[in-house]
């Protein structure tokens, strides 16, 4: 189905904290759309620029996520969990040698913000996220996408009023069996389910077709799988910027796990937004 569509990646430079995306969006969008496009917005950039991050170095964790640091991560995740998983081997080693001091940090913002089950994920709890962005900060999951969404296609629709839809996504994966769509975080999407680590696992361990997670659409309506399958064309298309990880933006740069700068992420290309456009006949 891939060979009857086309993306059109749009790079722009890395959206700090206060950065005027409606602006940037409108700007760089808004002359190329056509009728019927879809526009795929990345959550975690639209999430940084507006300010929803966190910087984990000013976190104390609690009893609670120093156990999930030290023995669930460790031992759970990267004995138990990570073959079940079939995660790759780097990552059972990253796993088996989890950070104690800012892992448990990270496992108190999740704590905080998605509670015990959803911080059990072994990364993206509940849409929280510490790649792409400097230092120990993490970014937050947006807390109302759909307004967002409703947001971006209102200025849109200033400088060109034509039948599109707007995409908010994450690359965190929406498993697929059959007509089950099923996801380890929250969405506004109708027909996604999500089950929280439940569905990571079973996803993973049961081969599961995985997709980009639709976390919020406005404009013209889209069925589940016209959602999915533009998501995962734009992250196709989009990459992964600085690094899937923390582990691997760090290790691209050549420094700590929490010494990414802000300098070092205006070095490399992003392409936050991705044009999905259905080839017509």
């Amino acid at each position: 189905m891939a060979k009857n569509y086309v993306t059109i990646v749009i790079p722009t430079g890395y959206w700090k904290p206060g950065h005027d995306h409606l602006t940037t969006i409108s700007y760089t969008v808004a002359p190329k759309l056509q009728m019927s496009d879809v526009l795929v917005l990345s959550e975690k950039a639209i999430s940084v620029a507006t300010g929803r991050i966190v910087d984990e170095a000013q976190i104390k964790p609690g009893f609670t996520a120093r156990l999930l640091a030290r023995f669930w991560m460790r031992l759970f995740w990267g004995c138990l969990l990570a073959p079940i998983c079939r995660l790759s081997k780097l990552t059972t080693r990253r796993l088996r040698s989890y950070p104690l001091q800012e892992g448990a940090a990270h496992k108190q913002l999740a704590l905080r913000h998605v509670g015990f089950l959803g911080a059990l994920r072994h990364g993206s709890e509940g849409g929280i996220d510490v790649s792409n962005v400097p230092y120990s900060y993490a970014s937050l999951p947006l807390e109302r996408p759909d307004e967002a969404a409703k947001s971006i296609l209102e200025t849109l629709r200033r400088t060109n009023p034509v039948d599109m839809t707007v995409l908010i996504v994450d690359s965190d994966k929406t498993y697929t069996w059959r007509n089950l769509h099923i996801c380890p975080r929250s969405t506004t999407v109708r027909d996604i389910v999500n089950l929280g680590l439940l569905a990571y696992v079973a996803g993973r361990a049961f081969r599961l077709r995985p997709r980009s997670t639709p976390v919020a659409i406005a404009g013209k309506l889209l069925s589940v799988e016209e959602a999915l399958r533009a998501a995962a064309l734009a992250n196709k298309a989009r990459g992964s910027g600085s690094g899937r990880t923390a582990w691997d933006m760090a290790e691209r740069f050549g420094v700590g796990l929490t010494e990414v700068t802000w300098e070092s992420l205006t070095k490399i290309k992003h392409r936050p937004i991705v044009i999905v456009r259905k080839i017509r006949r």
